[in-house]
């Protein structure tokens, strides 16, 4: 039988690293990504950062794989969408693949979709490589969402197909 005082000591250090649990969650040794792209239909999985390290040609790869699928162009993802987007998908299973629907997206794709009437913001962080779309099959938006927001990292948007995720301001949507 636990003691009065163990369960005391118990309820004050959740109390105390509670807060911190994203922190000491994002201090892993790893970080795999499982990638699909949905308009190109290339795969990807990869280890970007292991040893303390992130691997630089992992990483081009990723910046590659996460182009403009409208003209090509490809522009550095900021390293702390990868590892958001990491801890999310590390939250449901790690072992689980993340349907990406948009990374970086040029600024002439980005006017073309304004232009067809998607309401997307003019300066978009896609645009700045600070953003990613994404789905997971079989976990809801609804959960994609909570779980980003749970990290307190940037903006969460949740749309009907996708969730958005970015390391602008917090806010959500």
């Amino acid at each position: 039988m636990i003691s009065r005082r163990s369960f005391i000591k118990a309820i004050a250090a959740t109390t105390v690293f509670y807060p911190f649990r994203n922190v000491f969650a994002s201090q892993k040794t790893e970080r795999t990504l499982n990638l699909h792209n949905i308009h190109t239909d290339e795969h990807l999985n990869i280890n970007y950062f292991f040893s303390g390290t992130y691997d630089n040609e992992a990483l081009e790869k990723i910046n590659h794989f996460l182009r403009c699928h409208y003209t090509g162009q490809i522009n550095a993802i900021d390293i702390r969408v990868l590892d958001l987007l990491c801890d999310i998908k590390d939250t449901v299973g790690k072992n689980k693949q993340l349907q990406i629907i948009s990374g970086y997206r040029s600024p002439e794709y980005n006017e073309h979709l304004r232009n067809h009437g998607r309401k997307i913001a003019k300066d978009s962080l896609h645009i700045h490589g600070l953003a990613i779309d994404f789905s997971i099959d079989g976990v809801s938006k609804n959960t994609l969402s909570r779980i980003a927001k749970s990290f307190i990292a940037g903006g969460v948007g949740k749309y009907r197909k996708f969730v958005h995720i970015d390391v602008g301001p917090v806010r959500y949507w």
